[in-house]
């Protein structure tokens, strides 16, 4: 296990900075719980001998580190620049599909063959995270001919957003598609799909993880508009949310995002889906060795609001201080976690029709009773991940600990809020097994004597059925 252990987890982007086995470790026991492999950059072999180095520090310190495979999506971009091309507000600007042409301060080609078949007069185009903006006012053939509104240089290969603008590329593009088969051949726990629009987009990824005979579980990353008005379908089909604020605060108005991140982790706390806050949360320690102020709030508000996890990009990826970025990130979620009583104890109302309006209850039910009898610890056995996820939406002060002997699912609800997975594979009665479990647990040093816990699980064993049964016991 790893020397710290917080609740709310934290997600660390493997770059430059942070490739090497050795790297690895140190953040591991610095307090990260999910390795993220950015698509987006790198090529398959490069990614392969991080998620083999990730794997053989899992086998070799018993870790259960989660590997999270990100999609690029349909990354819109410029093309080639010349050096010191200027845009100046009120000056036309051309976009072009024709790929041979070099940028200037007049035009510039774009990799987003559709760009002139989807924007239409009067639509906006930002274009490096917002810092140029420029309006449509007319299309021709391959050309999309705009008015600079705010200028400034303008370099190559930058990201341009749509904010007013239907992408008619699917979310899923061919790039992803290889890149999604190279994952799940190596088996990564989970999948993020970018620029999600609709629930539809979410569901074509799972078709393809399907097909591969795999069970991998996706992540719906939020940064349009569209997931915005479609949030609610898109919690349903996805089996975790990631708040992209990096995207999102370019294509929605940046003062709605706060707003909005607190309502997708309110809709993803109900419906016991893992929620992630992405994006800025410590940039200024890429280049500087402490956070500042307004990152170290930016980091306990995310925990205050309910996220499972936190994440780092470029602050663990290709900062100077990586490891210093997580001891920060750790240190600011445990002092939040052990004095503020009301991020615990969420309860909820449940749709009675629900095929699982029973064990929804029967959860819910096994954290008002730890939280009344000053639980240690909730036991949980699972095969599905059901029991982990229920328990987990509860917020108990309690610990979590899940047994399953389904092995995949150890690194899988690393990703969970307070969740901690053991692997188990025995049979036997049902009071034996829960014995077995306690004594693991003090072995591990994780209860001992006199602790009160509470056993959760689903009979018979093995069977099909979600949780059905909860009991109290104190370590003799």
């Amino acid at each position: 296990m790893s020397t710290v252990f917080n609740n709310t987890k934290i997600i660390a982007t493997v770059g430059p900075a942070s490739n090497t086995k050795e790297k690895l470790l140190e953040l591991i026991i610095a307090g990260v719980n999910v390795f993220r492999l950015n698509f987006s950059h790198g090529a398959h072999e490069d990614h392969l001998k991080v998620i083999e180095a990730i794997k053989d520090l899992n086998k070799t310190f018993n870790y259960n580190i989660t590997i999270l495979q990100d999609l690029q999506g349909p990354k819109i971009r410029i093309g080639t620049m010349k050096e010191g091309s200027e845009l100046k507000e009120g000056d036309d600007f051309m976009l072009t599909t024709k790929q041979e042409i070099e940028g200037d301060s007049t035009q510039a080609s774009t990799s987003y063959t559709a760009l002139p078949r989807d924007v239409k007069a009067g639509d906006s185009i930002l274009i490096d995270d917002g810092k140029i903006e420029l309006r449509v006012y007319k299309v021709s053939g391959q050309n999309v001919h705009t008015k600079v509104v705010y200028g400034g240089v303008l370099r190559s290969r930058k990201g341009m957003n749509l904010p007013d603008t239907d992408i008619s590329e699917p979310s899923l593009t061919k790039k992803d598609n290889r890149d999604l088969e190279f994952g799940l051949e190596h088996d990564v726990d989970w999948v993020a799909i970018s620029f999600v629009r609709t629930p539809g987009d979410v569901l074509e990824l799972k078709r393809h993880i399907k097909e591969q005979g795999k069970k991998t579980k996706v992540i719906a990353k939020i940064e349009r508009p569209e997931a915005i008005k479609n949030i609610k379908d898109i919690v349903k089909a996805a089996d975790a949310l990631m708040v992209a604020r990096g995207d999102l605060g370019v294509e929605i108005q940046m003062e709605e995002v706060p707003l909005e991140q607190k309502r997708i982790v309110t809709y993803a706390n109900e419906a016991a889906k893992p929620v992630i806050i992405a994006t800025q949360m410590m940039e200024s320690m890429i280049e500087n060795p402490r956070p500042t102020r307004a990152e170290a709030n930016d980091v306990a508000n995310a925990v205050l609001d309910g996220a499972d996890a936190v994440m780092l990009s470029g602050e663990t990826a290709m900062g100077k201080f990586p490891v210093q970025t997580i001891q920060h990130m750790t240190n600011i979620i445990r002092v939040v976690e052990q004095n503020m009583d009301n991020i615990y104890n969420k309860y909820y109302e449940y749709d009675p029709l629900s095929q699982h309006f029973g064990s929804n209850i029967l959860v819910e039910t096994s954290t008002k009773l730890a939280n009344k009898i000053g639980a240690k610890a909730i036991i949980g056995i699972t095969d599905s991940g059901f029991t982990a996820f229920r328990l987990a939406r509860h917020r108990p002060k309690a610990d979590i600990f899940i047994f399953t002997s389904n092995k995949d699912l150890l690194s899988t609800l690393n990703l969970v809020w307070g969740v901690r997975a053991f692997f188990y594979n025995k049979e036997g009665a049902i009071d034996n097994i829960f014995a077995d479990f306690e004594k693991i647990l003090v072995k591990e040093g994780l209860l001992r004597k006199g602790d009160v816990y509470v056993n959760t699980g689903s009979l018979p064993l093995g069977g099909e059925l979600h949780t059905n049964m909860m009991k109290f016991q104190i370590v003799e």
